[in-house]
């Protein structure tokens, strides 16, 4: 897994803070891959998911 930093604003990151404090999400690094998934198979692989399986907590980039 690569490790990236992104800035947030102060109201997302309360909103994390809240998701993981309730028990929904165990971290918010968590939360954000979560997100993330669900923002990819959206835009980039349809309802379907990615055309290989992937692990889960990470995406994979498809081979040549």
């Amino acid at each position: 897994m690569r490790l990236i930093s992104i800035q947030l604003p102060e109201a997302y990151i309360e909103g994390l803070e809240k998701l993981v404090e309730t028990g929904i999400y165990p971290n918010r690094s968590e939360a954000i891959r979560h997100a993330i998934r669900d923002l990819l198979k959206r835009e980039l692989w349809g309802e379907s998911g990615p055309r290989r399986p992937i692990q889960t907590g990470y995406f994979q980039k498809k081979s040549k």
